[in-house]
């Protein structure tokens, strides 16, 4: 199995040889910090993803850098699994913020201060999931302890502590910990579903905890999607209807990790001092997406703009995934599903707006403005 390129100690090494540019830049940038400036770090997989995985040594499976992957917006592939902008773009929008660019990108160190992206497509919660073809999660959270440390070095201990108390941390995470386990091996599970859901959750905790303890306060999550329910995945559905892929347990576990984060997170509110959070409840989002898309501003939620076979659902969009051929739509802004797992640029607009301005309906504590804004 291939390693990652990349590996923490590389890493040390490789910011080595831009620290005198980082410091520079990080130093003038202390003039500039407002009394609110808020930056954005976000974590997780291929829905956060902004280009990390085309830095490692990884497969095409996991990286979107070849086209028809961002030509709508950047007329290029950015390395996102979109036909554009990603959620966390948006998001960075709305909180009038640049780009928050990968991690792995050279030459913007000096962007830092807005925050920065670690996500990876494919990662997990856990580190055996796709295992040297991806950046998990905990390693992400290693790469944010590096960012952390250099704010220390270049702005002071005082203004890097407020700089990281003030910012927000979203994540994606989860998916693929239990898609490998059903779609891989024999289909049999190691564990009982709780079991899953309780190292799976304890992983994501152990990292919240690292980032609260270098200064992160506030945290906003997308819950898991029904994963069953995505294009891809419904191929293997018995059955062709929303209501088939909810019925199976891969969707049924989904249910439970979004119920156990729920209650995590409002245990680490109490038990950490300043600790905030947003759950946003993707997995409604997206069902209704799905089923009513007319309704939400799309025409197509069942069929997917590029790929190929029925409804266009196998993942061979860009044809580098072991099958050559594949279609693309005429008008990608009326299709929920760029790719046959991943949302269009207008899909994921509509995703950002329910994390940044969502009510209660969709939201459980705060929404991403109002952690933001305190």
């Amino acid at each position: 199995m291939a390693s990652l390129r990349v590996s923490v100690c590389m890493l040390v090494l490789y910011l080595s040889s831009f620290i005198l540019n980082i410091g520079h830049s990080l130093s003038q940038s202390k003039t500039f910090l407002q009394k609110k400036h808020t930056a954005l770090f976000i974590l997780g997989e291929s829905l956060f993803d902004a280009g990390n995985n085309d830095y490692i040594n990884s497969t095409t499976f996991f990286q979107a850098n070849y086209p028809p992957y961002g030509e709508t917006f950047f007329k290029y592939p950015t390395g996102r699994f979109s036909d554009g902008r990603i959620i966390p773009d948006f998001i960075a929008e709305y909180a009038k913020l640049p780009l928050i660019p990968p991690y792995l990108h050279p030459g913007y160190h000096d962007q830092y201060i807005y925050g920065v992206n670690f996500a990876s497509a494919g990662a997990g919660a856990l580190v055996e999931t796709n295992q040297g073809r991806v950046i998990d999660l905990k390693t992400q959270a290693l790469f944010f302890a590096q960012v952390s440390k250099l704010f220390r070095q270049k702005l002071g201990i005082k203004e890097a502590k407020k700089l990281q108390s003030r910012a927000v941390y979203i994540f994606s995470i989860g998916s693929n910990d239990y898609a490998a386990l059903f779609y891989t091996g024999n289909g049999v599970l190691p564990y009982t579903q709780q079991e899953i859901v309780d190292l799976v959750i304890g992983n994501i905790t152990a990292v919240i905890k690292k980032i609260y303890k270098e200064g992160g306060r506030k945290f906003g999550f997308l819950n898991m999607a029904p994963f069953n329910c995505i294009p891809f995945l419904r191929r293997f559905v018995n059955g062709t209807s929303i209501d088939a892929c909810l019925e199976q347990e891969a969707s049924a576990l989904a249910r439970l990790h979004n119920n156990a984060l729920s209650k995590i997170l409002q245990k680490l509110e109490k038990q950490l001092k300043g600790f905030r959070y947003s759950i946003t409840d993707f997995y409604n989002a997206l069902i209704k997406l799905i089923k009513y898309p007319s309704e939400y501003g799309f025409k197509e939620g069942n069929a997917v703009c590029c790929g190929g076979g029925p409804y266009r659902r196998d993942f061979s969009c860009g044809g580098k995934r072991g099958i050559e051929e594949y279609q693309l739509c005429n008008n990608v802004n009326d299709y929920v599903f760029f790719d046959s797992v991943h949302p269009t640029e207008h899909a994921a607009e509509h995703f950002a707006k329910l994390m940044w301005s969502g009510n209660s309906d969709v939201i459980e504590s705060y929404n991403l403005k109002q952690l933001f804004d305190i």
